[in-house]
């Protein structure tokens, strides 16, 4: 008679971890993860030529630069900005209408004796 209780509880005991494993199958079976997309690529970065550079000097003291405007192509873009001193962090922020690109550099005022190079971003 003992040994048949052995085997009860030894079956029991199986029964109840059997019973806690399906248990636990059942629930990490049950996550649902949405479907998503990740990807990878690359594609050509290439330049835009400035051309017809114009600077027009302030009508009351020509040391200083108002405006600078150029020809930009390719012609869309949505931002374009230039700086005129190559140790000067001070970019203008531009127009752009079909190319034709005109840059305010009054703010902070640009100087014919500071400027030493046209530097330009465009981004289309």
């Amino acid at each position: 008679m003992v040994r048949r209780r052995k085997t009860i509880r030894w079956f029991a005991l199986l029964a109840l971890a059997l019973l806690v494993t399906v248990a636990i199958y059942a629930f990490a079976a049950s996550n649902t993860v949405p479907a998503t997309r990740a990807g990878d690529g690359s594609g050509a970065i290439s330049g835009y030529t400035a051309s017809s550079v114009v600077y027009t000097l302030n009508a009351s003291d020509l040391s200083k630069i108002d405006k600078v405007a150029f020809t930009l192509s390719p012609t869309s873009t949505t931002t374009v900005k230039a700086k005129l001193v190559s140790a000067g962090t001070d970019w203008y922020g531009c127009t752009n209408t079909a190319g034709s690109v005109e840059c305010t550099t009054t703010s902070p005022q640009a100087t014919v004796a500071s400027a030493d190079q046209l530097q330009v971003v465009a981004v289309g």
